[in-house]
């Protein structure tokens, strides 16, 4: 059993994340994969508790939309803001920020990629264990 509120989810946890942009246990289904119409990506997200993803920015910004658990995002140079579910964070396009679960508990959320012309990720360095710490308030 998991340690979310949501005992079932909706869509199966994936393949798993790369570390080279992952830190922790993460895994991705791909919802819509890359569509030349719509020009969209959508994949579900669920990272174990304490895994995130390196810092990263979208060309065509992002869209997250929260469904299980508690996590985090943080755009550089701001404070983290709790994400519960029903939470959802546009983020504006080449804007470098990072995202995942906190410490205790697992967090799952939808990415919308839109605009995947103009690029869908660029990954950059890892999030510190100290900016990951200075983030979820340990």
């Amino acid at each position: 059993m998991s340690n979310t509120e949501n005992t079932k989810p909706i869509f199966p946890k994936g393949d798993r994340t790369s570390s080279n942009y992952f830190t922790g246990s993460a895994w991705v289904k791909n919802l819509v994969p890359g569509d030349d119409v719509l020009k969209t990506v959508i994949g579900n997200v669920v990272f174990e508790p304490g895994a995130r993803n390196n810092w990263h920015r979208h060309g065509g910004g992002q869209i997250l939309i929260v469904t299980d658990g508690l996590g985090y995002y943080q755009e550089k140079g701001k404070p983290a803001q709790l994400l519960r579910p029903g939470d959802v964070v546009q983020v504006p396009p080449a804007l470098v920020h990072w995202h995942g679960a906190g410490p205790a508990q697992s967090f799952t959320h939808i990415a919308i990629n839109p605009n995947m012309q103009d690029g869908v990720v660029e990954w950059l360095e890892p999030v510190t264990e100290k900016e990951y710490m200075e983030a979820v308030g340990g």
